[in-house]
């Protein structure tokens, strides 16, 4: 075991809250998804070289920095996509697969971004036995009940980049400019804390993610719904009259985000279900996808509707309401707000 001074700190590692020197080990036979690693920057990029501080802001990453992070995976449809190493030692060559630090094994990535930066791994974190630290060594405790709720606004899109922290964030600005208590989630995706981050900047109360349940991403995870019943009971502390909730990346994909639609506890919970997409078939697929879930569309939002050509198309020939987040906050959150908001309360059978 030895002391090391980390540079720089992603915020992959903000539940653990790391001191700028680290005790690490040489060595880690069964690495997992959330082991805290010191590596060594290797390279710079121009269009992913910064890495987010715990503190939200951005700092550029330099040939050579010391930085923290947590192994992961990812399955970015337009970025990276990786892996966390079936053993790991100091000396062996990874990435950095997000800018909130999450590093892995770099198997591939969109045709828009140049190579990840190659990082070597100085040292695996550890607690003062020995033992590696993990950034589910504190986290919010899983729940496998929904526990009495403020209404929940539910936003799923496409894929990344439709337009859903986009619209999240307008919707909670809204209701918190109407003197609404409102709380912000994220229940799926690679972890970071911009979209956290943005959701406070607009009047959220309180916000939580899954990297406060100790996961750097949702990749491949087998019980996500308890995640997502973990954060929103835990939200419900903080006493909120709403709460709205970004579900990353897309309905389909790589991100466990399917498993939270299809469970019936958190469908039911559902006051009222906002989806984004890009363009006219991603509502038409929408739409078709939902429908196996048993999940209706209250509002369409997101890029299809930037334009008033698009938000009229979806209301005249989809027969759903549409608004847009950049043109017409205001008339988004009416539209939702039109929509039944109940007061959740779980029948006494699944509580």
């Amino acid at each position: 075991m030895k002391t090391i001074e980390i540079d720089k700190t992603g915020s992959v590692t903000s539940p653990l809250d790391m001191p700028k020197k680290v005790k690490v080990i040489d060595r880690h036979d069964f690495p997992v998804a959330g082991d805290v690693v010191a590596v060594r920057a290797l390279s710079e990029s121009v269009t992913y070289g910064n890495l987010e501080l715990p503190t939200g802001r951005l700092a550029k990453i330099n040939r050579n920095d010391i930085l923290l992070g947590v192994l992961g995976k990812r399955r970015a449809l337009k970025g990276f996509v990786g892996d966390v190493p079936d053993a790991l030692k100091a000396g062996d060559r990874l990435h950095l697969l997000n800018m909130g630090g999450v590093i892995g094994i770099c198997k591939g990535h969109h045709s828009s971004f140049s190579d990840a930066i190659e990082v070597e791994v100085v040292g695996i974190a550890c607690h003062p036995d020995g033992s590696v630290l993990n950034i589910a060594d504190n986290a919010i405790p899983v729940s496998s009940s929904l526990l009495p709720s403020a209404p929940i606004i539910l936003v799923a899109g496409t894929c990344m980049n439709s337009g859903k922290t986009v619209a999240v964030t307008e919707i909670i600005r809204q209701a918190a400019n109407a003197g609404i208590r409102v709380a912000g989630a994220k229940l799926s995706g690679i972890a970071c804390l911009r979209d956290t981050l943005h959701m406070q900047d607009h009047g959220a109360v309180a916000t939580a993610s899954f990297l406060d349940c100790g996961l750097p991403s949702t990749v491949d995870h087998e019980d996500l719904p308890s995640i997502s019943k973990g954060i929103l009971n835990h939200l419900n502390g903080f006493s909120p009259e709403l709460i709205v909730v970004e579900l990353g990346d897309g309905i389909v994909g790589g991100y466990s985000v399917d498993s939270v639609l299809k469970d019936a506890e958190i469908r039911w919970a559902i006051s009222s279900f906002v989806f984004c997409a890009s363009d006219y078939v991603g509502v038409i697929g929408g739409i078709a996808v939902l429908k196996e879930f048993g999940i209706k569309i209250d509002v369409i939002a997101g890029s299809v509707t930037d334009s008033q050509m698009g938000e009229d198309f979806v209301q005249e020939h989809f027969g759903i309401k549409a608004g847009n987040a950049r043109r017409d906050g205001s008339r988004l959150f009416s539209l939702i707000n039109a929509a039944p908001l109940k007061e959740i309360a779980m029948p006494s059978s699944k509580i």
